[in-house]
Protein backbone atom coordinates (compact mmCIF):
# COMPACT_ATOMS: atom_id res chain seq x y z
CA UNK A 1 0.00 0.00 0.00
CA UNK A 2 2.76 2.28 0.75
CA UNK A 3 4.53 1.47 -2.18
CA UNK A 4 1.56 2.49 -4.36
CA UNK A 5 1.04 5.72 -2.28
CA UNK A 6 4.58 6.62 -3.20
CA UNK A 7 4.14 5.49 -6.84
CA UNK A 8 1.12 7.76 -6.70
CA UNK A 9 2.58 10.88 -5.12
CA UNK A 10 5.52 10.39 -7.90
CA UNK A 11 3.57 10.58 -10.58
CA UNK A 12 1.81 13.35 -10.05
CA UNK A 13 4.72 15.32 -9.06
CA UNK A 14 5.91 14.26 -12.05
CA UNK A 15 2.84 15.43 -13.98
CA UNK A 16 3.05 18.61 -12.24
CA UNK A 17 6.44 19.01 -12.83
CA UNK A 18 4.89 18.76 -16.95
CA UNK A 19 2.58 21.38 -16.33
CA UNK A 20 4.51 24.03 -14.96
CA UNK A 21 6.06 24.87 -18.20
CA UNK A 22 3.08 25.79 -20.46
CA UNK A 23 1.32 27.03 -17.19
CA UNK A 24 4.30 29.26 -16.59
CA UNK A 25 4.44 30.37 -20.50
CA UNK A 26 0.48 31.27 -20.15
CA UNK A 27 1.59 33.63 -17.00
CA UNK A 28 4.19 34.94 -18.91
CA UNK A 29 2.77 35.30 -22.30
CA UNK A 30 -1.26 35.98 -21.69
CA UNK A 31 -1.07 37.25 -17.97
CA UNK A 32 2.32 39.69 -18.98
CA UNK A 33 0.60 41.43 -21.82
CA UNK A 34 -2.28 41.95 -20.20
CA UNK A 35 -0.28 43.95 -16.92
CA UNK A 36 1.58 45.53 -20.19
CA UNK A 37 -1.51 46.58 -21.31
CA UNK A 38 -3.08 48.13 -18.57
CA UNK A 39 0.14 49.21 -17.46
CA UNK A 40 0.38 51.46 -20.78
CA UNK A 41 -3.03 52.61 -20.49
CA UNK A 42 -2.17 55.51 -18.06
CA UNK A 43 0.69 56.69 -20.77
CA UNK A 44 -0.12 59.87 -23.13
CA UNK A 45 1.51 60.84 -26.56
CA UNK A 46 2.97 64.46 -26.68
CA UNK A 47 0.82 65.88 -28.95
CA UNK A 48 4.03 67.80 -30.34
CA UNK A 49 6.31 65.26 -30.89
CA UNK A 50 4.52 62.17 -31.02
CA UNK A 51 6.40 60.52 -28.09
CA UNK A 52 4.92 58.42 -25.80
CA UNK A 53 4.99 60.15 -22.21
CA UNK A 54 5.83 57.11 -19.47
CA UNK A 55 3.99 58.81 -16.80
CA UNK A 56 0.78 57.39 -14.47
CA UNK A 57 -2.18 59.96 -16.09
CA UNK A 58 -5.60 59.24 -16.11
CA UNK A 59 -6.76 61.30 -19.58
CA UNK A 60 -7.16 58.37 -21.69
CA UNK A 61 -10.09 56.99 -19.19
CA UNK A 62 -11.23 60.47 -18.64
CA UNK A 63 -11.09 61.20 -22.20
CA UNK A 64 -13.38 57.63 -22.76
CA UNK A 65 -15.46 58.69 -20.25
CA UNK A 66 -16.33 62.17 -21.40
CA UNK A 67 -16.40 61.76 -25.28
CA UNK A 68 -19.89 60.96 -26.04
CA UNK A 69 -18.89 59.35 -29.26
CA UNK A 70 -16.96 56.62 -27.13
CA UNK A 71 -20.01 56.04 -24.73
CA UNK A 72 -21.84 55.42 -28.31
CA UNK A 73 -19.31 53.35 -29.41
CA UNK A 74 -19.13 51.08 -26.22
CA UNK A 75 -22.79 50.89 -26.08
CA UNK A 76 -23.36 49.93 -29.84
CA UNK A 77 -20.37 46.59 -29.41
CA UNK A 78 -22.25 46.03 -26.54
CA UNK A 79 -25.33 45.89 -28.37
CA UNK A 80 -24.25 43.73 -30.63
CA UNK A 81 -22.66 41.49 -28.74
CA UNK A 82 -25.44 40.88 -26.84
CA UNK A 83 -27.66 40.65 -30.21
CA UNK A 84 -25.53 37.73 -31.45
CA UNK A 85 -25.60 35.80 -28.55
CA UNK A 86 -29.10 36.24 -28.45
CA UNK A 87 -29.60 34.88 -31.76
CA UNK A 88 -27.50 32.38 -31.33
CA UNK A 89 -28.62 31.00 -28.09
CA UNK A 90 -32.42 30.75 -30.50
CA UNK A 91 -30.66 29.34 -33.27
CA UNK A 92 -28.51 26.22 -31.13
CA UNK A 93 -31.46 25.41 -29.04
CA UNK A 94 -33.50 23.71 -31.28
CA UNK A 95 -30.12 22.58 -33.81
CA UNK A 96 -28.78 20.97 -30.47
CA UNK A 97 -31.94 19.17 -29.38
CA UNK A 98 -32.51 17.41 -32.34
CA UNK A 99 -28.46 16.36 -32.64
CA UNK A 100 -28.75 14.99 -28.78
CA UNK A 101 -32.59 13.33 -28.35
CA UNK A 102 -33.75 12.94 -31.95
CA UNK A 103 -30.73 11.67 -34.68
CA UNK A 104 -29.54 8.60 -34.50
CA UNK A 105 -25.93 7.75 -33.37
CA UNK A 106 -24.90 7.62 -37.11
CA UNK A 107 -26.55 10.97 -38.36
CA UNK A 108 -25.58 12.46 -34.88
CA UNK A 109 -21.72 12.18 -35.58
CA UNK A 110 -21.90 13.43 -39.29
CA UNK A 111 -23.98 16.16 -37.83
CA UNK A 112 -21.12 17.47 -35.16
CA UNK A 113 -18.80 17.07 -38.12
CA UNK A 114 -21.07 19.34 -40.19
CA UNK A 115 -20.85 22.07 -37.42
CA UNK A 116 -17.27 21.74 -36.65
CA UNK A 117 -16.29 22.12 -40.53
CA UNK A 118 -17.08 25.67 -40.79
CA UNK A 119 -14.50 26.27 -38.40
CA UNK A 120 -11.79 24.94 -40.16
CA UNK A 121 -12.23 27.67 -43.15
CA UNK A 122 -10.60 31.16 -43.31
CA UNK A 123 -12.34 33.95 -41.04
CA UNK A 124 -11.40 36.21 -43.94
CA UNK A 125 -13.51 34.10 -45.99
CA UNK A 126 -16.50 33.52 -44.82
CA UNK A 127 -16.29 37.42 -44.19
CA UNK A 128 -15.91 37.93 -47.25
CA UNK A 129 -18.45 35.69 -48.62
CA UNK A 130 -20.70 37.24 -46.68
CA UNK A 131 -20.08 40.59 -48.32
CA UNK A 132 -20.92 39.32 -51.68
CA UNK A 133 -24.05 37.73 -50.13
CA UNK A 134 -25.10 40.91 -48.82
CA UNK A 135 -24.69 43.47 -51.38
CA UNK A 136 -26.56 45.11 -53.37
CA UNK A 137 -27.76 43.57 -56.66
CA UNK A 138 -26.10 40.34 -55.13
CA UNK A 139 -27.00 36.77 -54.74
CA UNK A 140 -29.59 37.28 -51.43
CA UNK A 141 -30.92 40.57 -52.72
CA UNK A 142 -32.59 39.13 -56.26
CA UNK A 143 -34.43 36.28 -54.09
CA UNK A 144 -35.24 37.57 -50.84
CA UNK A 145 -33.37 41.07 -50.70
CA UNK A 146 -30.78 42.29 -48.41
CA UNK A 147 -30.15 44.77 -45.53
CA UNK A 148 -27.17 45.78 -46.90
CA UNK A 149 -23.94 47.13 -45.24
CA UNK A 150 -24.33 47.97 -41.52
CA UNK A 151 -25.00 46.99 -38.02
CA UNK A 152 -27.90 44.57 -39.24
CA UNK A 153 -24.88 42.75 -41.61
CA UNK A 154 -22.86 42.64 -38.80
CA UNK A 155 -25.18 40.40 -36.81
CA UNK A 156 -25.79 38.15 -38.94
CA UNK A 157 -22.57 37.32 -39.74
CA UNK A 158 -21.29 37.71 -36.42
CA UNK A 159 -23.80 35.11 -35.72
CA UNK A 160 -22.77 32.76 -38.51
CA UNK A 161 -18.82 32.72 -37.22
CA UNK A 162 -19.87 31.94 -33.79
CA UNK A 163 -22.88 29.95 -34.08
CA UNK A 164 -20.81 26.88 -33.57
CA UNK A 165 -19.45 27.86 -29.63
CA UNK A 166 -22.86 28.13 -28.94
CA UNK A 167 -24.33 24.99 -30.52
CA UNK A 168 -21.35 22.66 -28.97
CA UNK A 169 -21.96 23.47 -24.75
CA UNK A 170 -25.60 23.13 -25.42
CA UNK A 171 -25.26 20.25 -27.88
CA UNK A 172 -22.83 18.70 -24.56
CA UNK A 173 -25.26 19.74 -22.03
CA UNK A 174 -28.45 17.78 -23.75
CA UNK A 175 -26.03 14.73 -23.99
CA UNK A 176 -26.08 14.36 -20.37
CA UNK A 177 -29.49 15.26 -19.66
CA UNK A 178 -31.06 11.63 -18.85
CA UNK A 179 -34.24 10.47 -21.62
CA UNK A 180 -35.76 9.37 -18.42
CA UNK A 181 -36.63 12.67 -17.58
CA UNK A 182 -38.43 13.63 -20.44
CA UNK A 183 -40.76 10.76 -20.74
CA UNK A 184 -41.33 11.37 -16.62
CA UNK A 185 -42.83 14.62 -17.76
CA UNK A 186 -44.64 13.54 -20.56
CA UNK A 187 -46.10 9.94 -18.34
CA UNK A 188 -46.81 13.46 -15.66
CA UNK A 189 -48.87 14.93 -18.65
CA UNK A 190 -46.99 17.72 -19.52
CA UNK A 191 -46.41 18.86 -23.42
CA UNK A 192 -43.75 19.68 -25.09
CA UNK A 193 -43.34 23.22 -23.96
CA UNK A 194 -43.84 22.42 -20.39
CA UNK A 195 -41.22 19.96 -20.57
CA UNK A 196 -38.76 22.27 -22.14
CA UNK A 197 -39.64 25.45 -19.42
CA UNK A 198 -39.41 22.95 -16.52
CA UNK A 199 -37.08 20.40 -17.33
CA UNK A 200 -34.48 20.78 -20.20
CA UNK A 201 -34.13 24.81 -19.93
CA UNK A 202 -32.39 24.72 -16.39
CA UNK A 203 -30.53 22.17 -16.83
CA UNK A 204 -29.37 23.84 -19.81
CA UNK A 205 -28.42 27.00 -18.29
CA UNK A 206 -25.30 26.58 -17.30
CA UNK A 207 -24.15 25.59 -21.36
CA UNK A 208 -26.36 28.79 -22.70
CA UNK A 209 -23.89 30.87 -20.20
CA UNK A 210 -20.69 28.55 -21.13
CA UNK A 211 -21.58 29.83 -25.13
CA UNK A 212 -21.91 32.97 -24.54
CA UNK A 213 -18.92 33.46 -23.06
CA UNK A 214 -17.76 32.58 -26.59
CA UNK A 215 -20.42 34.18 -28.80
CA UNK A 216 -20.21 37.29 -26.25
CA UNK A 217 -16.35 37.81 -25.82
CA UNK A 218 -15.35 37.31 -29.60
CA UNK A 219 -18.33 39.58 -30.81
CA UNK A 220 -17.40 42.08 -28.25
CA UNK A 221 -13.82 42.64 -29.53
CA UNK A 222 -14.55 41.66 -33.18
CA UNK A 223 -13.02 44.33 -35.48
CA UNK A 224 -12.59 42.84 -39.04
CA UNK A 225 -16.06 41.82 -40.01
CA UNK A 226 -16.86 45.06 -39.13
CA UNK A 227 -14.85 46.71 -41.65
CA UNK A 228 -15.44 44.39 -44.32
CA UNK A 229 -19.63 44.51 -43.86
CA UNK A 230 -20.42 47.30 -41.27
CA UNK A 231 -20.33 50.15 -43.51
CA UNK A 232 -19.60 53.54 -41.65
CA UNK A 233 -20.33 51.66 -38.17
CA UNK A 234 -17.38 51.32 -35.55
CA UNK A 235 -17.16 49.00 -33.05
CA UNK A 236 -14.46 49.32 -29.92
CA UNK A 237 -12.26 47.01 -32.06
CA UNK A 238 -12.08 49.77 -34.96
CA UNK A 239 -11.16 52.58 -32.45
CA UNK A 240 -8.30 50.12 -31.02
CA UNK A 241 -7.03 48.91 -34.65
CA UNK A 242 -7.46 52.84 -35.78
CA UNK A 243 -5.41 54.45 -32.34
CA UNK A 244 -2.97 51.91 -33.03
CA UNK A 245 -2.29 52.25 -36.54
CA UNK A 246 -2.86 55.99 -38.42
CA UNK A 247 -2.96 58.12 -35.24
CA UNK A 248 0.16 55.87 -33.77
CA UNK A 249 -1.37 56.21 -30.21
CA UNK A 250 -0.54 53.72 -28.57
CA UNK A 251 -1.47 54.40 -24.72
CA UNK A 252 -5.04 55.52 -25.72
CA UNK A 253 -5.91 52.55 -27.67
CA UNK A 254 -4.35 50.31 -24.85
CA UNK A 255 -7.17 52.29 -22.59
CA UNK A 256 -9.77 51.91 -25.02
CA UNK A 257 -8.89 47.71 -25.20
CA UNK A 258 -9.32 47.88 -21.44
CA UNK A 259 -12.85 48.22 -21.97
CA UNK A 260 -13.86 45.27 -22.92
CA UNK A 261 -11.84 43.90 -20.66
CA UNK A 262 -13.52 45.40 -17.66
CA UNK A 263 -16.54 44.40 -19.41
CA UNK A 264 -15.55 40.22 -20.20
CA UNK A 265 -14.42 40.62 -16.64
CA UNK A 266 -17.93 41.53 -14.88
CA UNK A 267 -19.59 39.33 -16.78
CA UNK A 268 -17.57 36.22 -16.48
CA UNK A 269 -17.51 36.72 -12.55
CA UNK A 270 -21.26 36.75 -13.09
CA UNK A 271 -21.37 33.87 -14.88
CA UNK A 272 -18.99 31.87 -12.79
CA UNK A 273 -21.76 31.91 -9.75
CA UNK A 274 -24.22 29.72 -11.99
CA UNK A 275 -21.67 27.19 -13.03
CA UNK A 276 -21.21 28.01 -16.27
CA UNK A 277 -17.05 27.88 -16.36
CA UNK A 278 -17.78 24.30 -15.46
CA UNK A 279 -19.01 23.45 -18.87
CA UNK A 280 -16.12 24.83 -20.97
Amino acid sequence: MDNDQGLGGRRRWQLAALLSAPMLWLGVAYLGALAVLLVSAFWTVNGFTGEVVREFSLQNFRTIATEEVYRNVTLRSVGVAVAVTVICVVLALPMAFYMAKVASPRTRGWLVIAILTPLWASYLVKAYAWRVLLANDGPLDSVIGTPGYGLVAVVIVLTYLWLPYMILPIYAGLERLPDSLLEASADLGARGGRTFRGVVLPILIPSIFAGSIFTFSLSLGDYITVQIVGGKSQLIGNLVYANVGAANNLPFAAAIACVPVIIMVVYLTAVRRSGALEEL
